[in-house]
Protein backbone atom coordinates (compact mmCIF):
# COMPACT_ATOMS: atom_id res chain seq x y z
CA UNK A 1 0.00 0.00 0.00
CA UNK A 2 3.05 2.28 0.13
CA UNK A 3 5.80 3.19 -2.33
CA UNK A 4 8.46 1.48 -0.17
CA UNK A 5 8.11 -1.39 2.30
CA UNK A 6 7.90 0.90 5.34
CA UNK A 7 6.31 4.14 3.97
CA UNK A 8 6.06 6.46 0.98
CA UNK A 9 9.45 8.02 1.77
CA UNK A 10 13.00 6.70 1.66
CA UNK A 11 16.14 8.14 3.24
CA UNK A 12 19.83 7.16 3.32
CA UNK A 13 19.05 5.60 6.74
CA UNK A 14 16.77 3.04 5.01
CA UNK A 15 18.74 2.02 1.92
CA UNK A 16 21.91 2.40 -0.12
CA UNK A 17 21.18 4.59 -3.19
CA UNK A 18 22.51 7.69 -4.93
CA UNK A 19 21.71 10.07 -2.05
CA UNK A 20 23.57 7.82 0.41
CA UNK A 21 26.76 9.08 -1.31
CA UNK A 22 28.67 5.86 -0.56
CA UNK A 23 29.36 5.15 -4.23
CA UNK A 24 29.52 1.37 -3.78
CA UNK A 25 27.63 -1.67 -2.53
CA UNK A 26 27.32 -2.37 1.19
CA UNK A 27 27.30 -5.55 3.25
CA UNK A 28 23.93 -7.25 3.63
CA UNK A 29 22.18 -6.11 6.83
CA UNK A 30 23.85 -2.68 6.75
CA UNK A 31 20.31 -1.25 6.77
CA UNK A 32 17.22 -2.23 8.79
CA UNK A 33 15.01 -5.07 7.48
CA UNK A 34 11.59 -4.43 6.01
CA UNK A 35 8.45 -5.42 8.00
CA UNK A 36 8.81 -9.02 6.73
CA UNK A 37 12.41 -9.36 7.95
CA UNK A 38 14.00 -9.06 4.49
CA UNK A 39 17.13 -6.97 4.08
CA UNK A 40 18.22 -4.69 1.22
CA UNK A 41 15.07 -4.99 -0.90
CA UNK A 42 15.48 -1.35 -1.97
CA UNK A 43 18.83 -0.16 -3.34
CA UNK A 44 22.31 -1.66 -2.96
CA UNK A 45 22.16 -3.72 -6.22
CA UNK A 46 19.45 -4.43 -8.77
CA UNK A 47 18.49 -8.08 -8.34
CA UNK A 48 17.79 -10.57 -11.09
CA UNK A 49 14.47 -12.32 -10.52
CA UNK A 50 13.16 -15.55 -12.06
CA UNK A 51 10.69 -13.85 -14.40
CA UNK A 52 11.08 -13.65 -18.16
CA UNK A 53 10.38 -10.14 -19.51
CA UNK A 54 6.90 -9.37 -20.85
CA UNK A 55 5.77 -5.93 -22.00
CA UNK A 56 2.70 -6.03 -19.76
CA UNK A 57 1.19 -8.16 -17.00
CA UNK A 58 -1.58 -9.55 -19.26
CA UNK A 59 -1.50 -13.32 -18.80
CA UNK A 60 0.82 -13.19 -15.76
CA UNK A 61 0.39 -15.83 -13.03
CA UNK A 62 -2.11 -14.70 -10.40
CA UNK A 63 -0.75 -16.92 -7.61
CA UNK A 64 2.49 -14.97 -7.01
CA UNK A 65 4.67 -17.48 -8.85
CA UNK A 66 7.35 -16.41 -11.32
CA UNK A 67 6.37 -15.88 -14.94
CA UNK A 68 8.87 -18.24 -16.49
CA UNK A 69 7.48 -19.52 -19.82
CA UNK A 70 9.66 -22.60 -19.27
CA UNK A 71 8.46 -24.56 -22.31
CA UNK A 72 10.60 -23.73 -25.33
CA UNK A 73 12.44 -20.97 -23.50
CA UNK A 74 15.19 -19.21 -25.42
CA UNK A 75 18.21 -18.79 -23.09
CA UNK A 76 18.93 -15.39 -24.63
CA UNK A 77 15.44 -14.07 -23.90
CA UNK A 78 15.34 -10.97 -21.75
CA UNK A 79 15.03 -11.45 -18.00
CA UNK A 80 13.78 -9.08 -15.29
CA UNK A 81 15.67 -7.35 -12.50
CA UNK A 82 14.20 -5.17 -9.73
CA UNK A 83 14.93 -3.09 -6.65
CA UNK A 84 17.33 -0.36 -7.80
CA UNK A 85 20.96 0.09 -6.81
CA UNK A 86 23.47 2.24 -4.95
CA UNK A 87 23.88 4.54 -7.94
CA UNK A 88 20.25 5.25 -8.75
CA UNK A 89 17.62 7.88 -8.01
CA UNK A 90 15.27 6.92 -5.12
CA UNK A 91 12.14 7.12 -7.28
CA UNK A 92 13.37 3.99 -9.11
CA UNK A 93 14.02 1.93 -5.96
CA UNK A 94 10.57 0.37 -5.83
CA UNK A 95 10.16 -3.37 -6.38
CA UNK A 96 7.29 -2.45 -8.72
CA UNK A 97 9.93 -0.87 -10.96
CA UNK A 98 11.49 -3.42 -13.27
CA UNK A 99 14.09 -3.45 -16.02
CA UNK A 100 15.32 -6.19 -18.34
CA UNK A 101 18.35 -7.46 -20.16
CA UNK A 102 19.80 -10.66 -21.57
CA UNK A 103 20.93 -13.14 -18.88
CA UNK A 104 24.61 -12.69 -19.80
CA UNK A 105 24.50 -8.94 -19.01
CA UNK A 106 26.77 -7.81 -16.13
CA UNK A 107 27.58 -4.48 -14.43
CA UNK A 108 28.51 -2.98 -11.04
CA UNK A 109 24.88 -2.21 -10.17
CA UNK A 110 23.45 -5.67 -10.72
CA UNK A 111 23.45 -8.81 -8.56
CA UNK A 112 21.20 -11.56 -7.29
CA UNK A 113 19.78 -12.91 -4.05
CA UNK A 114 20.10 -16.54 -3.07
CA UNK A 115 16.81 -17.78 -1.66
CA UNK A 116 15.36 -21.11 -0.68
CA UNK A 117 12.01 -22.49 0.35
CA UNK A 118 11.60 -23.12 4.06
CA UNK A 119 9.75 -26.28 5.00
Amino acid sequence: TTRYAWSDAITPKNANYSESKLGKTTEVRAYPPNPWGLYDMHGNVWEWVEDVWHDSYMGAPTDGSAWTDREGIDSSRNRVYRGGSWGINPRLLRSANRLWNVPMYRNLYLGFRVARMLS
